[in-house]
């Protein structure tokens, strides 16, 4: 017997009962895991179907084609990158430590949110409109930033504006080469947070 055919293949789910709904929901679901642990290239119909443990025929009844089912993986995860951004919001709003709060809320929704290769794919495949989505949320952000930094000296929309694309940005960046970078460069984990915690306060001066 050969090596390769010793090797233990991945089982795929079991198959089970469930409503349109419900099928629609786990393969986005699947889809949206495909993406975060293999990249855009991984999410096809055929390994949808084999995460959920259906047909491929079954996934492509519910969406028509594959390119309809990632235009509504963007659009839920954009969805998901939006709500993330209005608690961004609602903490600038409430008397929690606003700075080091925002970072944290903005870095995990481009991390452990998938929102970076989100953006990522969104850009280099040119489906920007599915970041309409978002625009009212980023508005809304800018305005609690200058309400928070109202008194200070110069122009506060010209530094809030700032601040929210370099954080926007940084989280971007960490979330798709960050773990390689910060290993060439023996930093800890949590270093670009610390750097742009470090220079947030700068656009304020």
């Amino acid at each position: 017997m050969s090596i390769a055919s010793t090797r233990k293949r991945k089982s795929p789910a079991p198959r089970r009962r469930r409503s349109s709904g419900e099928a629609r929901e786990e393969a986005l679901a699947a889809a949206r895991k495909l993406l975060l642990e293999r990249g855009p290239d991984a999410v096809t119909l055929k390994a949808v179907a084999e995460e959920i443990g259906v047909s491929h025929t079954n996934v492509l009844h519910h969406f028509g084609s594959a390119g309809e089912l990632q235009s509504e993986l963007m659009s839920a995860m954009v969805r998901d990158l939006a709500a993330a951004l209005m608690g961004a919001v609602a903490q600038l709003r409430s008397d929690t430590p606003a700075p080091r709060a925002l970072i944290d809320i903005v870095f995990d929704a481009f991390d452990k949110g998938g929102a970076g290769r989100l953006a990522a794919w969104i850009v280099l495949s040119g489906n920007t409109r599915h970041l309409e989505l978002v625009r009212g949320a980023v508005s809304e952000l800018v305005r609690a930033l200058e309400e928070r930094f109202a008194n200070v000296k110069g122009d506060p929309h010209l530094g809030v504006t700032s601040a929210v694309l370099f954080i926007a940005l940084m989280a971007f960046g960490d979330s798709v080469i960050g773990a390689p970078l910060k290993e060439m460069l023996d930093r800890e984990r949590t270093a670009t947070r610390k750097v742009t915690g470090f220079l947030l306060p700068k656009f304020f001066l």
